[in-house]
This record gives C-alpha cells, sequence and structure tokens, in this order.
C-alpha cells in the first residue's frame, strides 16, 4: 500500500494532535524526563469539569437523607404488590383550529402534537360505573382507581391540573379525560 499525503493533510493532523495553547514544537513531559506518548483522549481541547452546570439541593437538616424534589411526582402511587388489573387506555393529542388555520394556514399549525393544546385520555373500563371511580391528575400524572382497575400513568407533557374536564361514558364504559397542556411560548404556541 502506498500512503501519500499532502502537505495541508499533515497539517490537519499536526492541528488535531496539538492542543490549542500549546505552541508548535512545544512537548508535554513526563516528571521521569520523556515526553508524554499521545493518545486518542488528548485529541481536541482538554476536557474540563464544570460542577456548576447540575443544580444539588442540600438538605438544611443533617440528618435528612433526601429532599422532596427528588421523588419523582406520581411515585406514591406504584405498588408492585397491587393486584388490580391496568386497563386498556390510548393518548391522544388535540388541536383547537378555526377556518383561517384550516383554509388560510395563518397561524402555521401543522398535523403535528408540537402544536396540539390538549391531551386526551380515553380508558375502557368494562364492568365499571362512574361512581365507582376515583381520578387523579397531578401535573405529570393521571391516577385512577376502582376496585377492579389500577392505572398509574405518567404524562408525556405537563399539564394544568386545576382545569380538566373528565366524561364517563355509561354505553361504552369508557372514561375520556381532557386536559390542557403548559407548552412554552414559541412560534407555534402563542396563544
Amino acid at each position: 500500500m502506498d500512503f501519500t499525503f499532502s502537505v495541508n493533510q499533515l497539517q490537519a493532523l499536526s492541528n488535531l494532535l496539538t492542543h490549542p495553547e500549546q505552541e508548535e514544537g512545544e512537548l508535554e513531559e513526563r516528571p521521569d524526563g520523556g515526553a508524554i506518548a499521545l493518545q486518542p483522549g488528548h485529541i481536541g481541547p482538554p476536557k474540563r469539569s464544570n460542577h456548576t452546570d447540575c443544580s444539588i439541593v442540600e438538605p438544611t437538616d443533617v440528618k435528612t437523607i433526601w429532599v422532596e424534589d427528588d421523588v419523582p411526582e406520581g411515585s406514591e402511587y406504584e405498588d408492585i404488590w397491587d393486584t388490580r388489573q391496568q386497563p386498556e387506555y390510548e393518548v391522544l393529542f388535540k388541536q383547537r383550529v378555526g377556518t383561517e388555520d384550516v383554509f388560510l394556514g395563518m397561524s402555521r399549525k401543522d398535523g403535528s402534537t408540537a402544536c396540539c393544546e390538549d391531551m386526551v385520555i380515553r380508558i375502557n373500563l368494562p364492568g365499571c360505573k362512574s361512581a365507582d371511580l376515583t381520578l387523579d391528575v397531578k401535573e405529570r400524572f393521571l391516577g385512577l382507581r376502582s376496585s377492579v382497575y389500577k392505572l398509574g400513568l405518567h404524562l408525556p407533557h405537563p399539564v394544568d391540573s386545576k382545569n380538566g374536564k373528565a366524561e364517563f361514558h355509561a354505553d361504552t364504559h369508557t372514561l375520556q379525560v381532557t386536559l390542557t397542556m403548559k407548552r412554552d411560548f414559541d412560534f407555534i404556541n402563542f396563544a
């Protein structure tokens, strides 16, 4: 095999293997006087550890081993010993569109979930009545309990837990929960 390199290619390889702060011809030395052999970890700028990025909350009490923020919302409902079955459910997303959106495209909305305002959760509960159900909605968690079924659903987006709508359809034994999502304002979600 014949390997021929141009001057530009050799210069580019040299630039990869040297640090930007290191001057040309300067080699790192080991304590015993020899040069340090370059390895793949030496390519590029030196890695710096920055501990200010992570938000570590120190407990105020010395005997406290964890704070409430360490426990994810909804984990108090997770019980592996509960033998009730999980009902079938589906999570759907809903948009509020008008004629200016459909025909004129004035609001820049499209069919993606990024343009949706509401989350609809349909839960099939055969054999249940609306009086048997207990529904608890948090910002990132939906809990549903009955004597037969148990559902602990971590929601894909934060929702407004105070303002929602739940309808039980007795003919199909389906609970439909409609929740408004909390979205950051951007060029699509500005209303």
